[in-house]
């Protein structure tokens, strides 16, 4: 298959690449108007590439059922206006269903989830990521890492084997091994995503990356946009005053091992009256007394 095929696919990468937040209703169930209003929101936003089922989405604390339904709804309320780039993981077997589940639905993409578990070796690595490539020749897949383990090689290796292999969501915080990381595999043969969203993407763009992935779009798709914006003209003092702006959050997001990474997008929602601030375990929601800085930052965003 020719990557020629992909440019579409390519293109959608090279942006800003949003993972949506999955929210719940006070059942505990997937809150599917309120699912579909956020997603309108960062549609009439100008986002163009949605990313169901990622991190931010609570991926891990969602029933392979309720993964479905979130692919579903997310690719329906899309139509045309997006590209759907989607997270599947776990077992091969799982991760093989899921990304079939979204290729008969429409999407143009997958996501693969890091595999969790306790020994991953680097070749086992490539066979893993192959068994789910070669599931679905039809669809871009793209890898995200962050195993600080893993050579730049290894990704070659899987490339060569699986031609749909077109983009990589890195996210190992060192922007020195990402620019290794990355000519060892063939700068130019991948779209690089900085998959530590917008605190990173300055200095990963310096090194090669083309897009970002960002869950603060869900409360400002225009600040992360303001960003990509100043990035792709090379225009870094102005992508630096939008990290400045958006610090904060992220510190807030970032801090006790991003213990409260979702809890914080959420929160922001809920001082806009977009959401509950519901977050399953193990994530949990903010402490009444650390709301109030959430809201004020959300507020002075001017959404």
């Amino acid at each position: 298959m020719s990557s020629v095929t992909f440019e579409t696919q390519r293109a959608a990468l090279a942006d800003v690449v949003s993972i949506p937040v999955t929210p719940f209703a006070e059942d505990g169930s997937i809150d599917q108007d309120v699912h579909r209003a956020l997603l309108r929101r960062l549609l009439d936003g100008g986002i163009r590439t949605l990313t169901p089922n990622g991190n931010t989405g609570e991926f891990y604390a969602l029933s392979p059922q309720e993964r479905q339904l979130v692919t579903e709804i997310t690719v329906d309320e899309a139509g045309d206006r997006a590209v759907i780039l989607v997270g599947v993981g776990h077992d091969v077997p799982t991760a093989v269903a899921s990304a079939r589940h979204a290729r008969d639905l429409g999407a143009a993409m997958v996501m693969v989830h890091q595999p969790v578990h306790p020994y991953v070796s680097q070749s086992g690595w490539v066979d893993y990521h192959r068994a789910i490539a070669e599931a679905v020749p039809e669809l871009g897949v793209v890898p995200y890492i962050r195993n600080t383990q893993l050579g730049g090689e290894r990704l070659a290796e899987l490339a060569d084997h699986c031609p749909n292999v077109i983009g990589v969501k890195y996210a190992v915080p060192d922007a020195a091994r990402f620019a290794g990381f990355a000519r060892d595999a063939g700068l130019e043969r991948f779209v690089w995503v900085a998959g530590l969203a917008e605190p990173y993407a300055p200095s990963y763009f310096s090194a090669g990356a083309t897009g970002f992935t960002s869950g603060l779009v869900n409360v400002a798709p225009a600040v992360s946009l303001n960003m990509i914006e100043a990035l792709r003209s090379g225009d870094y003092p102005a992508a630096m005053k939008v990290w400045g702006q958006i610090r904060r959050f992220e510190e807030l997001r970032a801090a006790n091992g991003s213990a409260n990474n979702v809890t914080v997008v959420k929160e922001a929602l809920a001082s806009l009256g977009l959401c509950r601030r519901d977050v399953r375990p193990p994530s949990r929601t903010l402490p009444e007394d650390e709301r109030a800085e959430v809201a004020a930052i959300a507020a002075g965003w001017s959404i």
